[in-house]
């Protein structure tokens, strides 16, 4: 017998969720959409932030989804003051715009689970449903991250390395000098991870290309965001463009992005076969190409996130020498993919993200940029 893993045994209580949203037509869609599945329950439905309070104090619900657009309270301060006075699980609900783009990833960066953008016609309907009853069973299980850890002040370092489980003996083959390459994979929580972790870096890094799950709509924007708040050169990747230190290159949505040498230099290169494990960009494809591209030279980095993608990657790139990173399961909104690679023995260590971006600057002999209280 076949079971849906969304379908709960007979004792299993419904996933209980409160729909935020000033449109009674969104409100109504958002509603059926998540009880088409049978396992989520929506308790009530709110159309401003006033009465979303109340809701939420009464019924305390496992999930919220909210409006990033809402009249008196906006939906960013509304999830402000969530996150401060009473944190749960929220997924923001945007429109195709760029400015709902942008208030989305603002609202991950302080602590949403996830985004869903608004369907854009009727024949989107069915699919927004499924993404989002998706989107809530993650979120019903995730690990809310109320405060970021911070490392200790300058100069920091860390003492010694936190092997993880069943680490294996030391590999051959190690590179000694200054690393070539950071890569890093994330999921869902890695926008808040990456912006906190990358805060600590300094300008002078190798160049870093990032594989996060993200829609295609959301990678620049968010590429954009990142640029305006550190020192480094931030976009989004362009198919073979040379990379240079102090750049970071995320890899656009629904484009896997992998590293090649080419006349000597690094630089980046699109795959637009299928999704791998479900996913595309997947962090899998980037950390293949840099195990084979650049081997010893690179260092590896896995974040929060659901699934395994990754984790073969990361293995690859472990066996070819590369010093391999994974965020703790205490520090994790989702810890799948770093679980993974722990169970492939594909890390030297597991860290917080303060303790990743102090390691990385231990690498690369630099000192790290303490940010401002």
């Amino acid at each position: 017998m076949t079971i849906d893993p969304h379908t709960p045994a007979a004792n299993t209580r419904p996933i209980t969720v409160i729909v935020v949203d000033d449109s009674r037509l969104m409100r109504r869609m958002i509603a059926s959409g998540l009880e088409a599945g049978g396992t989520i329950k929506v308790v009530a439905e709110a159309e401003n932030t006033t009465e979303a309070r109340q809701l939420i104090r009464s019924l305390n619900p496992d999930v919220i989804t909210l409006d990033v657009e809402m009249p008196g309270m906006n939906g960013i301060d509304f999830l402000k003051k969530i996150m401060e006075l009473r944190p749960m699980p929220v997924i923001m609900v945007s429109t195709l715009t760029a400015a709902g783009t942008d208030v989305s990833l603002a609202a991950l960066q302080i602590g949403a689970i996830d985004a869903i953008q608004k369907p854009a016609g009727r024949g989107d309907v069915a699919r927004f449903g499924a993404a989002l009853r998706d989107k809530v069973h993650l979120a019903s299980s995730a690990r809310i991250q109320t405060r970021m850890a911070q490392p200790a002040a300058a100069p920091a370092r860390l003492a010694s390395p936190r092997p993880v489980p069943r680490r294996t003996a030391p590999l051959a083959g190690r590179r000694t000098g200054r690393p070539e390459l950071i890569a890093i994979g994330a999921s869902t929580g890695g926008v808040r991870a990456l912006t906190h972790m990358l805060e600590f870096l300094p300008r002078d890094t190798p160049p870093i290309v990032i594989t996060q799950h993200m829609p295609e709509t959301f990678t620049a924007r968010f590429a954009a965001r990142l640029n305006g708040l550190l020192p480094h050169d931030v976009s989004e990747a362009s198919d073979g463009e040379a990379l240079v230190p102090g750049q970071i290159r995320i890899a656009p949505g629904d484009t896997h992005l992998r590293v090649q040498r080419e006349a000597g230099r690094l630089v980046t290169g699109f795959d637009a076969s299928g999704p791998i494990s479900g996913h595309r960009p997947s962090v899998d494809v980037l950390f293949n190409s840099v195990s084979t591209t650049v081997g010893a030279a690179a260092l590896g980095v896995i974040l929060t996130g659901m699934g395994r993608d990754g984790a073969a990657g990361l293995r690859a790139m472990r066996n070819a020498g590369a010093y391999c990173l994974g965020q703790c399961e205490e520090s994790c909104v989702v810890y799948g993919m770093p679980k993974a690679a722990v169970e492939l023995e594909a890390l030297d260590e597991e860290l917080n993200l303060a303790e990743i971006a102090l390691r990385l600057c231990e690498f690369l002999n630099l000192q790290p940029a303490m940010k401002s209280a």
